[in-house]
């Protein structure tokens, strides 16, 4: 076959994929775009699950005739120009892929108006070379986008849409998440004629709060605590429902950077470091949003923008994690020994080893009043939120225009959040504690703490289901952590290997088999082929499907863990492996597999080393009390102390 360019329309389709995934996707696309467009209410009307008919009309400020054709054409958008403004990203859509993409799958018509014109304009997108029509239509300032039968011209992915239940509460949540960013904008949701969501724009803090527990509830709403935390240009406000409320809440975590909703694992992993204890086996609850320099993180990494990159991975783990403990330690039920009842709480600062220099977040930056580090005089309620007297300010999440990023400085357009800064971000925060086992008795050359130090260190004990904290990684492959005072090294490649055994570990109900796209088919010797046949039971159960035909055997599904292995060699190692072993268990199967099956990363950084020991964590909490051989080496730190103490 001769290479081709690809006609428009198959490559808008193929753009598509990455783009729509379903319905929600659709109207996460669009509403974004009617945000970037200034919009200050935006209206989504839905049919059959958004199979139907999407329809999103906003008041915002239009596209012109001019550029009404250029609008659906692809990799065209007004949100950038040159390669630099990649680097600075505050609006929502800026890849110029959502509407061609979306007319290449539907019947899209898009009708707009500017301030300017004194009549509408209506473009639609048709034929084999998506050809752009343009006709009057009335229609106020702003833009309707009417999105009729959605993948009505790709019946392979129309299939594997949902049922209408399923696909509206998509969208519905989709909805949700943005009412969430975007307090001053007023949504509503319509599905076959019925209003479903209606949320009106607010501006004050008790309007925002009543906006909160219309869509997260009254359980969260009563158990949430304030957070308003800054560094520099990081700032983190919203809230994080206490151990008790986030017990009662379950699967409620939204979160954002910029504004834009975010799944990011180095943040989720924050979060939960900071409750480790606390909660046990629940996960916490928490309505967080992160503004940070626009320079210190890719956007660009996802094609759905689902997901971002930070340059200082650490500075912001850290940052998020020292505001969420630092909210947690000062509600009431968090107050510190020796402190009494009637007394009210400071805010709780961790204690940081004399080495470690003072607690960089706590401390007051110049200039300003060490008295709680607050610029303003507000009130703290008894729910702990603070409120301010007087005229309330614009939150730091609400919406940033363009216009006030100059020649490439970041500016805080709406400081009204109350600030804690601190002169230094120092390396080493608080450092989290070894198990109870291992810290029962005092070493030999420290003094038997004081009543008063125990009791305040007991109080202060926490993640003793955790590592430690991940300070750095040495030679690409060792994470050097550090608990309680004491460092410990991990092998990466040892943790990843138990990490990927316990995932593949079937339990009563076997590992489900994920179908491959195109089967694998393998010509195999006689005893690895009678050994499919011996051990089917055993291979089904660990979720992979093979069928035996004549010297060949065709492998047609295996679990999830084992999708970006090397098949072609794996499953044939697997099976010489089983026709060595007459009798084999499903737990020496994970092993084997574990050891064969780990991913070739010659280099971790600091990111990947935090997201592999939070799963092995969550997954194999037994390590962590009793770590096996090879797993974990604690250094020695106290010879090279002495050996740098005067006399």
């Amino acid at each position: 076959m001769p290479i081709q360019v690809l006609p428009p329309q198959l490559a808008n389709q193929i753009a598509a994929g990455e783009v729509v995934e379903r319905p929600a996707s659709v109207v996460k696309e669009l509403v974004e775009n009617s945000l970037d467009a200034g919009a200050t209410r935006i209206d989504i009307e839905i049919d059959k699950g958004g199979a139907k008919l999407i329809r999103i009309r906003d008041n915002g400020c239009g596209i012109n005739k001019a550029e009404l054709a250029m609008a659906l054409a692809r990799h065209a958008t007004s949100k950038i120009t040159t390669l630099d403004d990649l680097e600075a990203i505050m609006t929502m859509g800026f890849r110029g892929e959502a509407l061609a993409s979306i007319s290449s799958v539907s019947r899209l018509t898009l009708t707009s108006r500017t301030a300017d014109q004194a009549e509408a304009w209506q473009a639609y997108a048709e034929g084999r070379d998506m050809d752009v029509t343009i006709k009057p239509a009335a229609h106020p300032v702003g833009t309707t986008l009417e999105v009729l039968d959605l993948f009505y011209n790709t019946p392979a992915r129309r299939k594997f849409m949902r049922t209408e239940k399923t696909e509206f509460a998509h969208i519905d949540e989709v909805i949700r998440r943005i009412a969430l960013a975007r307090f001053d904008v007023a949504f509503s949701l319509t599905h076959n004629g019925k209003l479903i969501r209606q949320y009106r724009g607010v501006s004050d803090s008790k309007q925002r709060e009543r906006r909160l527990g219309a869509i997260c509830g009254t359980a969260f709403l009563s158990h949430a605590l304030a957070i308003e935390w800054q560094h520099g240009d990081l700032a983190l406000q919203g809230w994080v429902a206490d151990p008790a409320g986030s017990r009662a809440v379950t699967e409620l975590q939204y979160c954002y950077v910029n504004g834009r909703m975010m799944r990011d694992r180095l943040i989720n992993h924050a979060i939960r470091q900071a409750y480790q204890d606390k909660l046990g086996d629940h996960q916490p609850a928490y309505v967080l949003y992160l503004t940070i320099d626009p320079h210190q993180v890719d956007v660009n990494v996802h094609p759905a923008k689902h997901e971002v990159r930070f340059h200082q991975s650490r500075l912001v783990h850290d940052f998020i994690y020292q505001g969420v403990i630092s909210v947690l330690q000062e509600t009431g039920g968090e107050t510190l020994p020796g402190i009494a009842a009637e007394e009210p709480a400071a805010r709780w600062q961790p204690e940081n080893r004399q080495a470690a220099g003072g607690n960089h977040f706590s401390a007051p930056a110049p200039g300003r009043s060490a008295g709680g580090g607050r610029e303003s005089s507000g009130e703290k309620t008894a729910s702990g939120r603070y409120q301010e007297p007087g005229q309330q300010k614009s939150s730091g999440w609400q919406q940033r225009e363009s216009g006030q990023q100059k020649s490439g400085s970041w500016q805080h357009q709406e400081p009204g959040y109350q600030k804690k800064e601190g002169e230094l971000y120092r390396q080493l925060l608080q450092t989290p504690d070894l198990p109870a086992a291992q810290e029962a008795q005092p070493r030999p050359t420290e003094k038997k703490p004081s009543r008063e130090q125990a009791g305040t260190e007991a109080s202060l004990s926490a993640h003793s289901e955790s590592f430690g904290r991940v300070l750095t990684v040495l030679h690409n492959e060792f994470a050097l952590v550090e608990s309680r005072e004491r460092l410990a090294l991990i092998s990466l490649c040892v943790a990843e290997r138990w990490l990927k055994q316990a995932q593949l570990a079937p339990g009563e109900e076997g590992l489900k088999p994920q179908p491959l796209l195109i089967p694998v088919r393998m010509k195999v010797a006689k005893p690895e082929r009678e050994a499919s046949g011996h051990h089917a039971a055993l291979l089904k159960r660990m979720g992979v499907e093979l069928e035996a035909e004549g010297q060949h055997i065709t492998l047609r599904a295996v679990p999830l863990p084992l999708r970006q292995q090397n098949l072609q060699i794996l499953i044939p190692e697997l099976l010489g492996y089983l026709a060595e072993q007459p009798e084999v268990s499903v737990t020496q199967v994970a092993q084997w597999l574990a050891r064969h099956a780990v991913t070739d990363r010659p280099h971790w950084n600091h990111s990947q080393a935090i997201a592999l020991l939070a799963e092995v964590e969550r997954l194999c909490p037994q390590l962590i009390k009793a770590p096996p051989s090879g797993l974990l080496q604690y250094v020695e730190t106290e010879l090279a102390m002495n050996a740098l103490k005067h006399e």
